[in-house]
């Protein structure tokens, strides 16, 4: 997906909240290799770099435009490399991600992978936005269905792949996982209007349906999208929530011979 830095970037102390919360449940110990999925723009590698003591991180992002960014922070104990999370290869001490997770399909086999590529005893932590069933996301769904972009769009529409978080504590159980922590969080924050939701999803939820429209019909996509939240939400300024779910869990260690 053609992912835009400084749009996402508008609200980049709003999304960049839960990363001390995900922090917080990680167990900080020196010298550990670790791998950032999604690393995105690099901004929050540097601080999760910052806070493991001669610990070495590397980023992965599959945005050539993101990774462009992130090279620019350079640092001594980060690398940034091309890659999805898919693709993600490797022994790590920690598996960290912070808001990517909800891009990549079938959770019930994703989450047993990640646990994999953990070196026994190490940690996996999670950030997943689970804001889809909010108006936000579902009017974007709701806009995809009307005409003329339905017929654009081939009858596309995107749907979260996020679950709840029993499920998840389900599966990192089954998977073997220990200390295992998984809640879910709604962050506030206030925005002058309703049509700063809209521009908070430019960013991010709107993307892969620019990159399938006809660029003539992003605008009337956007006003007709901006017309549903204002009715929604007419007040100014807005109190806007945004549901998250966080992870945390560790791979068994080696048992003594």
């Amino acid at each position: 997906m053609p992912w835009n830095p400084e749009q996402y970037r508008k609200f980049k102390e709003e999304r960049f909240l839960p990363f001390a919360d995900l922090m917080s449940l990680v167990r900080i110990r020196a010298g550990m290799t670790v791998l950032d999925l999604g690393c995105g723009t690099g901004e929050l590698t540097v601080r999760l770099v910052d806070q493991l003591p001669d610990s070495r991180v590397t980023g992965r992002d599959s945005s050539a435009t993101m990774l462009e960014k992130a090279r620019e922070r350079a640092h001594p104990r980060v690398d940034f490399a091309p890659g999805s999370v898919e693709d993600a290869a490797g022994q790590w001490d920690l598996v960290f991600s912070h808001a990517v997770l909800h891009w990549v399909g079938d959770h019930p086999r994703l989450v047993p992978r990640l646990l994999a590529l953990l070196r026994p005893g190490g940690q996996l932590a999670v950030q997943v936005p689970a804001n889809h069933r909010a108006p936000s996301h579902t009017l974007i769904v709701e806009t995809a269905r009307e005409e003329p972009f339905c017929r654009a769009l081939g009858g596309w529409v995107r749907h979260s792949p996020v679950l709840e978080i029993d499920d998840y504590a389900s599966l990192l159980h089954q998977a073997g996982a220990e200390e295992i922590t998984v809640l879910e969080k709604a962050y506030h924050h206030q925005l002058p209007d309703a049509d700063a939701v809209a521009e908070w999803t430019a960013g991010t939820t709107l993307v892969p349906y620019f990159e399938r429209l006809p660029e003539d019909l992003h605008e009337p996509f956007l006003e007709r999208y901006r017309a549903k939240l204002r009715a929604v939400w007419p007040e100014q300024p807005l109190f806007f929530t945004f549901r998250r779910i966080l992870l945390a869990a560790t791979r068994p260690a080696a048992l003594e011979r």
